[in-house]
């Protein structure tokens, strides 16, 4: 492809795809653009499904990322309630056996819930618009949940639940919940907030067989002990759909892509989002950045890389988690890390979680920062992990911001 395309295919309506269409657009694209959509929704905001929709607090109106009215004032036309079900060269065919043509195909379709072998159709999962109205009704009625899973949808659906005052037992295979993201020192902290919740949280443990009615869901652990609950949820994570991907991009395995987001094998072909494996600077494993703020960096790289213009600024990865009256803030990239410090507070020492924060290190250089209920304390720890700080710049700014201290000291 030579020049700008005249024709942008964006393939997913979530995030990833909406904010493609935008930055295309910011960046002075006057072609056009389409919208594909598998959900019959208006593309809508994912966060608040585990969140505000789950609790009640919000309508789901308020969850919308742009209404039709808006994408028609961006110049985007939407086929919505259509999946992709293949892609060729130039074309993707749409499941109502339509065939979209462009020049240039944004991959942006997301993850869909992971489910255990043999899941009852009972047992919720929560992914999807859907999927939230259809648990938070089943939350009204019931006065126990089983909970498969402690990772962040895990533990915000309990914190929802127990916001109902419904009993909350949690199954998580790891040491300590959150352990994938945060690692299982920082993740025994999250540990303590189930306690003091009043869940009951189980880890280290493997479920060999799961069953569930209209009324019950029974999950059984390979050491024979058995959990029961009125409902069952299993929050485990996504895995990419790519069946609908010719051969070429091996669907079998994940969507590689290079640090511009360009498909590799395949000129024309970029992906965004939760779908996307990116290689990144300073890694020589690519990876997946399931995180919110992730796919809304990648379509401004993807849409100046369609375009032929400048990359943005590099950003900081950054991921937040609402659970049991605390938002939990992480910046950077935890998984390199080497080493673990206390910032500010006692929760490292087994003291109060609220107030907490804590710095990754990696060779003695700061490549992440995780507060607990500490938000005016952990955006100024952001110029930091973008410049991996060493030793006495962490110091010097800890011993800044410790309370009675001003800036003027």
């Amino acid at each position: 492809m030579t020049g700008q395309p005249e024709h942008v295919l964006v393939i997913g309506a979530g995030l990833g795809g909406v904010r493609t269409a935008e930055q295309l657009r910011a960046a002075g694209y006057q072609g056009r653009i389409s919208l594909v959509g598998a959900e019959p929704h208006i593309p809508y905001d994912r966060p608040p499904l585990s969140k505000q929709i789950l609790t009640g607090e919000w309508a789901p109106a308020r969850a919308v990322l742009r209404t039709l009215d808006q994408l028609e004032d961006l110049g985007v036309r939407a086929h919505l309630g259509q999946a992709a079900v293949a892609l060729r060269p130039g074309e993707v065919e749409l499941s109502d056996g339509s065939t979209l043509h462009g020049d240039a195909v944004v991959v942006a379709t997301g993850l869909v819930a992971r489910r255990l072998p043999g899941q009852p159709a009972q047992v919720h999962t929560l992914r999807t618009l859907s999927d939230a109205l259809a648990l938070r009704e089943r939350l009204e009625g019931i006065g126990s949940l089983l909970i498969i899973g402690a990772g962040f949808i895990g533990a915000e659906v309990a914190t929802a639940a127990r916001a109902r005052g419904i009993e909350v037992t949690v199954l998580e295979g790891l040491a300590a919940p959150a352990a994938r993201a945060l690692g299982p020192a920082v993740g025994e902290l999250v540990s303590r907030l189930y306690a003091e919740a009043g869940v009951r949280l189980h880890t280290g443990v493997s479920v060999a067989g799961l069953t569930a009615d209209a009324a019950r869901a029974r999950a059984e652990l390979s050491d024979g002990r058995v959990f029961e609950a009125d409902a069952g949820l299993v929050g485990i994570g996504g895995t990419a759909q790519l069946s609908w991907l010719d051969a070429h991009l091996d669907p079998a395995s994940e969507l590689r892509c290079d640090s511009r987001g360009r498909v590799r094998g395949r000129p024309g072909i970029w992906a965004v989002g939760d779908v996307a494996v990116w290689e990144r600077p300073g890694s020589s494993v690519p990876r997946r950045e399931e995180h919110w703020t992730s796919a809304g960096d990648q379509a401004a790289v993807v849409a100046r890389d369609i375009l032929g213009a400048p990359a943005p600024p590099p950003t900081v990865p950054y991921f937040w988690s609402d659970q049991f009256g605390l938002k939990i803030q992480l910046l950077g990239r935890p998984e390199r890390a080497d080493e673990v410090i206390a910032l500010h507070g006692d929760g490292l020492a087994g003291g109060a979680v609220p107030g907490t924060v804590i710095g990754y290190l990696a060779g003695g250089k700061l490549v992440a920062v995780v507060g607990f209920g500490a938000a005016r304390l952990i955006v100024r720890y952001r110029p930091l992990v973008a410049g991996a700080a060493g030793p006495e710049q962490l110091r010097a700014l800890a011993a800044e911001l410790q309370p009675g201290r001003t800036r003027q000291e």
